[in-house]
């Protein structure tokens, strides 16, 4: 159990737009803290979007999350887990991404992450774009988890503009050649859109990640779709990686690449329920990108998915059957 230094702010007790946001009113834990080695899993933001190729913004996704999760309470009314009660959670700070110089800023983040991971904290990061992820994989250590994407793309891309850099859609193509994830255990969720080909797709295949197109989840059924990621992930570690436009642009405009014809926000979190009992050794949410965002529903939503990813961490977790 968790102590009451650990237990985020009430907004009974001091208004919501009051004090300094942290994530979810959590105590702010920046290295050297004393009380690092107490965490259980810690919130680590990534204001970075140099990997980004249409629209930007996302640097300043932690940002906007923090200010949006004070609205987050307590207890999961829909699943009835507690995660504050269950761990001790804290945010631990951004990553000092340089904007300027890809290397560099990853580098920075990898060396974030590993601290935290050798303090025996667990990550949940929060983007930024999706090339941070690729980061955040290299830090965890251990063995190679089974990914699960919730994406409206694969990210699994041959590296653009004549491969002089990574962008944000060549991340887990880039995680398996270096050996960060596990493809057979891998599954990828909300697939849509428009294409320039099959590359992504036949990677897939030769790789062994299995893809779940957005039309495909809808037809098989949210809690069929789960299983199988769960199934695909069996009983070693799992990374999960949610990426804002899973959701559809009705629901969350906020985000670089926006693809109609997805999931509603409902439809999201009930995905995100479905997949408890994964054994997760870190998380992320990307690509929120507050400039294209309208009255803050990205960010909402965002704050909303990121305290299900805890819920999922929790020890407590327990199964959500979907009707």
């Amino acid at each position: 159990m968790t102590d009451d230094f650990f237990q985020p702010v009430s907004g009974i007790t001091l208004a919501r737009y009051a004090g300094v946001p942290t994530f979810m009113r959590l105590p702010h834990l920046p290295p050297g803290h004393p009380r690092r080695a107490e965490v259980d899993v810690g919130l680590i933001g990534m204001p970075w979007d140099g990997g980004t190729s249409n629209r930007p913004g996302a640097r300043h996704g932690p940002r906007a999350l923090r200010d949006a999760s004070t609205m987050i309470r307590e207890m999961n009314r829909a699943t009835g887990v507690e995660p504050f009660k269950a761990m001790n959670i804290a945010d631990l700070g951004d990553a000092a991404m340089s904007p300027v110089g890809q290397d560099g800023a990853l580098a920075a983040l990898t060396d974030t992450i590993r601290a935290a991971v050798g303090d025996g904290i667990r990550p949940l990061s929060v983007g930024g774009d999706h090339l941070c992820t690729l980061a955040v994989l290299r830090a965890l250590g251990g063995p190679p988890p089974g990914l699960v994407l919730l994406d409206s793309h694969t990210d699994l891309f041959p590296p653009y503009f004549g491969g002089a850099a990574l962008t944000h859609g060549n991340p887990f193509r880039q995680a398996a050649a270096e050996g960060l994830i596990d493809p057979a255990r891998s599954t990828m969720i909300g697939m849509r859109g428009t294409a320039y080909g099959t590359d992504d797709f036949d990677h897939a295949d030769e790789l062994g990640i299995r893809i779940v197109t957005t039309d495909r989840m809808l037809q098989d059924g949210l809690a069929d779709t789960a299983a199988l990621a769960r199934e695909r992930a069996g009983q070693g570690p799992v990374y999960l990686s949610f990426d804002i436009d899973f959701v559809d642009p009705a629901f969350a405009p906020g985000t670089g690449t926006p693809e109609v014809g997805g999931p509603t926000s409902q439809q999201a979190l009930t995905v995100l329920r479905a997949l408890a009992g994964l054994d997760l050794v870190g998380a992320d949410l990307v690509e929120v990108s507050p400039p294209f965002d309208t009255g803050g529903i990205t960010s909402w939503l965002g704050a909303s998915v990121l305290f299900e990813l805890l819920c999922l961490m929790a020890p407590q977790g327990r199964s959500f059957k979907v009707a």
